[in-house]
């Protein structure tokens, strides 16, 4: 089976280097230099696991295109490369749907590690044990990575799937941003605090009552996370 990845890029010697280094890897990279092209290539290949998004572009706010990719796809991998390096700019690209944010120039070991990494995520290559997990009013199906609040589907990525996952299997237990981080994203994310505390910001959306005062994912102070009910 083809592993296809979607490459928005509007410069060809950027697009060009990361196109060959994922055909090295063994993925099939679908080419785009506009928004307009990127929604295109998704229409013609609804088999794309993962999205790796320019947010610099000619014709359109990469930011925008993210949202409406997530919106459209809560399943699919999302990627944003970038040259900006400001951490409003990685706040917003995830808060937007992405689940990662990397910064240009590229070195290639450790983006090629974060593209493996979450391809496994999204493609769900990790093993699943078949079954249901029931807390309080939530209901998480781990056959088909679906979770219910009070009966009510709730949309999900698979990084918010897994992370949900995480919380249910340790209540009551504190979770430091390392143990999240390696467990969800992969060992090679030790450093990126900040990409698992936007997340859960944006699982908290989705799953709290009131998000400013969640119930169920509480903050401990300088240590982490923990699930309660």
């Amino acid at each position: 089976m083809s592993k296809k990845i979607l490459v928005l890029e509007d410069e060809t010697s950027i697009r060009g280097f990361v196109v060959m280094n994922l055909k090295r890897g063994g993925y099939e990279p679908i080419e785009a230099g506009t928004g307009e092209e990127a929604f295109e290539q998704l229409r013609r290949h609804p088999d794309i696991k993962l999205a790796l998004l320019d947010i610099m572009l000619p014709d359109a706010d990469g930011f925008e295109i993210c949202r409406k990719i997530r919106a459209n796809d809560p399943q699919i991998g999302i990627i944003i490369l970038s040259a900006r390096t400001q951490e409003m700019d990685k706040v917003t690209g995830l808060m937007t749907g992405a689940d990662d944010y990397v910064t240009k120039p590229l070195v290639l070991s450790e983006f090629m590690a974060r593209v493996d990494a979450l391809y496994r995520r999204t493609a769900g290559g990790a093993p699943q044990d078949p079954g249901e997990v029931v807390q309080g009013p939530f209901r998480l199906n781990t056959r088909n990575r679906t979770l219910e609040k009070s009966g009510e589907r709730i949309k999900l990525t698979q990084v918010e799937y897994l992370l949900v996952k995480m919380f249910m299997d340790n209540p009551g237990k504190v979770l430091t941003r390392g143990e999240i981080l390696g467990a969800v994203w992969g060992r090679e994310y030790r450093d990126e605090d900040k990409i698992a505390e936007v997340n859960i910001r944006r699982l908290r959306r989705k799953i709290e009552d009131d998000p400013a005062n969640p119930a169920f994912i509480t903050t401990v102070w300088n240590l982490g996370y923990m699930w309660g009910l």
